[in-house]
C-alpha cells in the first residue's frame, strides 16, 4: 500500500491545513452534522456540509441556516449551489459569518431538480457564466474557495480541465473532479484516467472522486489520476467510517471506532439513530434516519427477515425502532471484515 502513503499526509488549501487527504464527499440528505461528526471521528481528513441552496440561504428560507451550522470540527467546510452571483456571494458571506473555514462551489450535482434550475453540473455548459459565480464568491470572502465538478456535461463536452484552469486563475484553491459526466449520473464506472487531464491543467490540489470504496480503490485512483487527494461518497452508506478506514491504511494505523462485532454494530447504529433524533427532533428525525437504518441493514444484515426490517423502517415509535434494529443487527449482522 505504498501508493497510499501520501494520503496520510496533511494538505494545505489556502491557509487551511487538512489533517489527511481522504475526504467525505458532500451528499444532500446524508452528510448532516450527525454524519459528518462520525466520519471525522473515524479519521476522515475533511468532511463537507450537505449542498446548500445559495438563494434559500441568502433569503433566510428553509433549513439552509441549519445546514451551515458549525459542528465544532477543526475545519468547517460549506458547499453552496446556485446560479445567481449575488445570492452565491451573500450565501458565502453568511456561511463565513457562521464559522465556515472553506467555501465549496457545487458545479457537479447531476440531479434534475438542480440542473433544471441551471445550477450544479448544468453550469459546465456555459463556462463564461460559471466563472461569474466563482468570481463573485472569491471576491466576497477571505477564506479559501474550492470547486467540485464533473468531467463535463456529456461525452461531447469534456471541459473539466478548462474549467479547473480558469477557476485557478480566478482564485480557487482546490478542485474536486467526479470521474463521470452529468449525463452518466452514477452509471457505469468512473473514468479515473480522465481526471489526470485536470491535474495536468492546474497547479492547485486536485481531488479525485467517483467509485472510491476501499484502500485498493484509493491507490488505483491515485495512480491513474495523479491526484493529490481522494474523496469518497456513496461508499459511506451504512459505513460512516469508510474515509477514516482508507486514511488509517494509508498511515499504517487502525481506523478509529469501527464496530468489530454484531453487538457493537447494533450499538453504533442505534447511537447514530439517537443522534439524528436529537438533531432533528423526534418527528422529523424518524423520517430522516430511515434511509441510514436501511443502509445499515442492506450493508451488514442483508438476510434480515422482511417483517423485522419493516419494524425498523416503518415504526413511528423510537423505542420499537431501536428494539427491532438491535435484534436485526445482533441476530443477522456481520461487520465488514476490512473495516478495522
Amino acid at each position: 500500500m505504498n501508493k497510499l502513503s501520501k494520503l496520510g499526509e496533511p494538505l494545505s488549501v489556502g491557509a487551511v491545513t487538512i489533517r489527511n487527504r481522504v475526504f467525505l464527499a458532500p451528499m444532500s440528505g446524508v452528510t448532516d452534522e450527525a454524519f459528518r461528526t462520525r466520519a471525522y471521528a473515524h479519521g476522515a481528513g475533511l468532511v463537507v456540509s450537505e449542498m446548500v441552496a445559495s438563494g434559500e440561504l441568502a433569503k433566510g428560507r428553509g433549513s439552509s441556516g441549519f445546514r451551515i451550522r458549525h459542528s465544532g470540527l477543526p475545519v468547517h467546510m460549506v458547499q453552496l449551489a446556485g446560479r445567481e452571483a449575488a445570492h452565491m456571494a451573500e450565501a458565502a458571506r453568511i456561511a463565513v459569518g457562521e464559522g465556515a473555514d472553506v467555501i465549496d462551489i457545487n458545479m457537479g450535482c447531476p440531479a434534475k431538480k438542480v440542473t433544471g434550475g441551471y445550477a450544479g453540473s448544468a453550469l459546465m455548459r456555459d463556462l463564461d457564466f460559471a466563472l461569474t459565480l466563482i468570481d463573485a464568491v472569491v471576491e466576497a470572502v477571505d477564506v479559501p474557495v474550492t470547486l467540485k465538478m464533473r468531467l463535463g456535461w456529456d461525452d461531447d463536452v469534456l471541459n473539466a480541465p478548462e474549467l479547473a484552469r480558469r477557476a485557478e486563475q480566478a482564485g480557487v484553491s482546490m478542485v474536486t473532479v467526479h470521474g463521470r459526466t452529468r449525463c452518466q449520473f452514477y452509471k457505469g464506472k468512473a473514468d479515473w484516467q480522465a481526471i489526470a487531464r485536470v491535474k495536468q491543467a492546474v497547479s492547485i490540489p486536485v481531488v479525485a472522486n467517483g467509485d472510491v470504496a476501499t484502500p485498493e480503490d484509493a491507490a488505483e485512483i491515485l495512480e491513474q489520476s495523479g491526484a493529490d487527494a481522494v474523496m469518497a461518497g456513496r461508499s459511506h452508506y451504512g459505513a460512516p467510517w469508510t474515509a477514516g478506514m482508507i486514511a488509517a491504511v494509508a498511515s499504517g494505523a487502525s481506523a478509529a471506532g469501527v464496530p468489530s462485532s454484531a453487538s457493537a454494530l447494533a450499538d453504533y447504529a442505534i447511537a447514530h439513530y439517537e443522534d439524528m433524533l436529537a438533531l432533528y427532533g423526534t418527528e422529523s428525525g424518524l423520517r430522516q434516519a430511515r434511509k441510514h437504518l436501511g443502509w445499515y441493514l442492506d450493508r451488514h444484515a442483508a438476510e434480515v427477515p422482511d417483517e423485522l426490517r419493516r419494524g425498523v423502517l416503518t415504526s413511528f415509535d423510537p423505542a420499537q425502532v431501536i428494539s427491532s434494529l438491535r435484534e436485526a443487527l445482533t441476530s443477522f449482522g456481520e461487520p465488514e471484515r476490512n473495516a478495522a
